[in-house]
Protein backbone atom coordinates (compact mmCIF):
# COMPACT_ATOMS: atom_id res chain seq x y z
CA UNK A 1 0.00 0.00 0.00
CA UNK A 2 2.79 2.49 1.24
CA UNK A 3 4.73 2.02 -2.37
CA UNK A 4 1.88 2.79 -4.48
CA UNK A 5 1.04 5.73 -2.64
CA UNK A 6 5.03 6.73 -3.19
CA UNK A 7 5.07 5.87 -6.91
CA UNK A 8 1.55 7.73 -7.47
CA UNK A 9 2.84 10.70 -5.80
CA UNK A 10 6.18 10.29 -7.78
CA UNK A 11 3.89 10.13 -11.19
CA UNK A 12 2.40 13.36 -9.86
CA UNK A 13 5.07 15.29 -8.63
CA UNK A 14 6.88 14.86 -12.36
CA UNK A 15 4.04 15.48 -13.73
CA UNK A 16 3.28 19.07 -12.33
CA UNK A 17 7.36 19.17 -13.03
CA UNK A 18 6.69 18.96 -17.21
CA UNK A 19 3.66 21.58 -16.71
CA UNK A 20 5.24 24.19 -15.26
CA UNK A 21 8.33 24.21 -17.20
CA UNK A 22 5.70 23.80 -20.14
CA UNK A 23 3.82 26.99 -18.74
CA UNK A 24 6.64 28.95 -18.48
CA UNK A 25 7.77 28.21 -21.55
CA UNK A 26 4.31 29.98 -22.88
CA UNK A 27 5.02 32.68 -21.05
CA UNK A 28 8.15 33.41 -21.98
CA UNK A 29 7.11 32.83 -25.66
CA UNK A 30 3.99 34.98 -25.59
CA UNK A 31 6.44 37.62 -24.94
CA UNK A 32 7.38 37.74 -21.92
CA UNK A 33 10.42 39.52 -20.54
CA UNK A 34 12.73 37.87 -18.26
CA UNK A 35 15.94 36.61 -17.41
CA UNK A 36 16.32 32.84 -17.03
CA UNK A 37 18.39 31.31 -14.86
CA UNK A 38 18.40 27.86 -13.06
CA UNK A 39 20.28 25.00 -11.63
CA UNK A 40 20.74 21.86 -11.51
CA UNK A 41 22.28 18.60 -9.47
CA UNK A 42 22.22 15.12 -10.56
CA UNK A 43 23.61 12.87 -7.50
CA UNK A 44 25.55 9.85 -8.69
CA UNK A 45 25.51 8.13 -5.20
CA UNK A 46 27.29 10.77 -3.01
CA UNK A 47 29.04 12.28 -5.80
CA UNK A 48 27.02 15.69 -7.34
CA UNK A 49 27.23 16.64 -10.68
CA UNK A 50 26.16 20.06 -10.81
CA UNK A 51 24.83 22.69 -13.49
CA UNK A 52 23.20 26.21 -13.69
CA UNK A 53 24.05 29.74 -14.33
CA UNK A 54 24.26 32.59 -12.15
CA UNK A 55 22.46 32.15 -8.15
CA UNK A 56 20.64 29.16 -9.86
CA UNK A 57 24.15 27.28 -9.68
CA UNK A 58 24.83 28.85 -5.95
CA UNK A 59 21.84 27.21 -4.43
CA UNK A 60 22.32 23.88 -6.85
CA UNK A 61 25.82 23.58 -4.97
CA UNK A 62 24.43 24.43 -1.37
CA UNK A 63 21.71 21.72 -1.89
CA UNK A 64 24.59 19.04 -3.73
CA UNK A 65 26.72 19.85 -0.45
CA UNK A 66 23.85 18.91 1.88
CA UNK A 67 22.46 15.87 0.07
CA UNK A 68 26.27 14.62 0.10
CA UNK A 69 26.12 14.87 3.99
CA UNK A 70 22.73 13.50 4.65
CA UNK A 71 23.40 10.54 2.03
CA UNK A 72 26.73 10.39 4.21
CA UNK A 73 25.83 10.12 7.63
CA UNK A 74 22.29 7.91 6.09
CA UNK A 75 25.20 5.19 5.07
CA UNK A 76 26.83 5.66 8.20
CA UNK A 77 23.68 4.90 10.14
CA UNK A 78 22.81 1.73 8.33
CA UNK A 79 25.94 0.44 8.32
CA UNK A 80 26.02 0.37 12.19
CA UNK A 81 22.53 -0.76 12.60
Amino acid sequence: MKGEILIGSGIVLILIGFLLVFVGSLILAAGGEGDVEGGGVIMVGPIPIIFGTGRGATVATVLAIILMVLWIIGALLLRRG
